[in-house]
């Protein structure tokens, strides 16, 4: 595979909107963006588009998450809803276990009845917005026939996601004692212990959410909602999330994620913000109390935005100018300039210039045995990518993702007739010395 690394261009204070021709310039001192310490275990700030890591603070110890596991179990619900498995007017029977759990008034819970019909809907809304405990072991006895059968589900989602450092015994984050509590036993759940994952894992789950469901939004932004209004067993559900609307915690342009609260876990909180067209995914796990996990958060949220801008720096169909004409053998033309055959937008810090590197590589199936690409080849042909690596980005992305736009020819070469190819090999031999008639030949075809 053939790959061209050229010099370090410089990025400066971009607007968005500027194109790969106008964002490389001289570089000028400015200061670095200095992190924030959060006063949490451990936090973890993305932006939910391009996967950049803008904070980690212990981001890869697996600490308790509480209820931040309900996040993991929507997932699991809204993807057996995309597959046609249940639908929100699917009726959810409750077991005892169910049952009972959901009548404990200590935890976070709806209460359900054995004589009642809750639906899919019913129980998903109670589940994100009041963080019912009972309802989401209805729903995972639902989905998957039991709550163990389902949290397999939930480890093998992790698991494709290459979520490491989990250890996930529930559906709804409860330390695992209240199981044993309420008649149910599960031997490989130790009483003593409970759902545990990293700030990396808690981000990366909250991204694929996000990604793949964004609808899930339209709950985790209510503010309060009755339950089963109209029936003997209505409750007024109001949320946890004090960084909504008419909340002590407040703070324009949040809409989600999920509170968790334990011992073990501490005050926990999965936050979502946009401002600007960025979307941003913050994680606070174990802080000391109820205000300091959503005061953390704004800071989190204020480190962000206030210093971070997301900017794209090439759109389709522009000149790669930081890359030379490829070769093309046995063309009309020798050479073909490359044109970007899609956007690429990346978060960069707002004050600081950065020197970039980018880097060609080639589609090994279009290239010769010389590594060179053949005619005729049409315009527009993605002949491969360019990848941008920025200098100082030490926190990188989530997974594998990276700064990369594909790259495609800007013009049609059509292939050269015998008599060109054959005046072309007399050149390169006359210059080169005398090879071999059957060079001569096969050359041409």
């Amino acid at each position: 595979m053939k790959t061209n690394k050229l010099k370090k261009w410089t990025i400066g204070a971009l607007s968005t909107g500027l194109l790969a021709s106008s964002v490389f310039f001289a570089p000028k001192a400015s200061a670095a963006v200095e992190p924030i310490t959060v006063d949490a275990k451990a936090a973890f700030v993305i932006d939910n588009e391009t996967n950049k890591i803008l904070l980690e603070q212990n981001g890869d110890e697996s600490l308790g998450i509480a209820s931040m596991t309900k996040m993991l179990s929507v997932y699991v619900i809204l993807e057996a809803i995309e597959a046609g498995e249940i639908s929100w007017d699917t009726t959810v029977p409750i077991s005892d276990y169910a049952l009972n759990i959901s009548q404990d008034y200590e935890l976070s819970n709806v209460p359900l009845r054995l004589d009642f019909t809750y639906t899919v809907r019913d129980l998903y809304e109670a589940m994100l917005i009041y963080s019912a405990n009972g309802a989401s072991i209805a729903m995972a006895e639902l989905v998957a026939g039991s709550e163990s059968a389902f949290v397999d589900m939930m480890k093998a989602k992790l698991d494709e996601w290459g979520v490491t450092d989990y250890s996930i015994y529930n559906s709804t984050g409860l330390p695992n004692y209240y199981a044993e509590q309420y008649g149910q036993l599960y031997p490989e759940a130790p009483a003593d212990t409970e759902n545990h994952m990293t700030a990396r894992g808690v981000a990366t789950l909250a991204d694929h959410l996000l990604d793949d469901y964004p609808e899930v939004l339209e709950t985790t932004s209510i503010v309060e909602k009755t339950f089963m209004e109209g029936s003997d067993d209505e409750i007024n559900m109001l949320t946890y999330n004090h960084m909504l609307p008419e909340m002590i915690h407040y703070r324009p342009n949040v809409d989600g994620l999920k509170t968790g609260t334990t011992d073990d876990s501490g005050a926990s909180f999965t936050g979502t913000a946009v401002e600007n067209e960025m979307r941003i995914i913050t994680v606070v796990i174990g802080a000391a109390d109820n205000t300091t996990r959503f005061s953390e958060t704004s800071r989190l949220m204020d480190y962000a935005f206030d210093n971070f801008d997301k900017v794209q720096i090439v759109e389709t169909g522009t000149p790669v100018e930081t890359e030379e004409p490829i070769e093309v053998a046995k063309g009309k033309e020798e050479e073909v300039g490359l044109v970007y055959n899609s956007d690429l937008t990346v978060v960069t810090p707002k004050t600081e210039d950065r020197k970039i590197e980018t880097e060609l590589t080639l589609n090994q199936d279009l290239l010769n045995e010389d590594g060179v690409v053949e005619a005729p080849i049409e315009e527009g042909t993605v002949v491969g990518k360019v990848a941008i690596s920025i200098e100082g980005d030490d926190l990188g992305y989530l997974g594998n993702k990276q700064y990369e736009a594909n790259v495609a020819v800007e013009r049609t070469i059509e292939k050269a007739n015998i008599f060109a190819l054959a005046w072309r090999w007399v050149a390169s031999t006359t210059a080169r010395g005398w090879n071999s008639v059957t060079d001569f030949v096969t050359g041409f075809f």
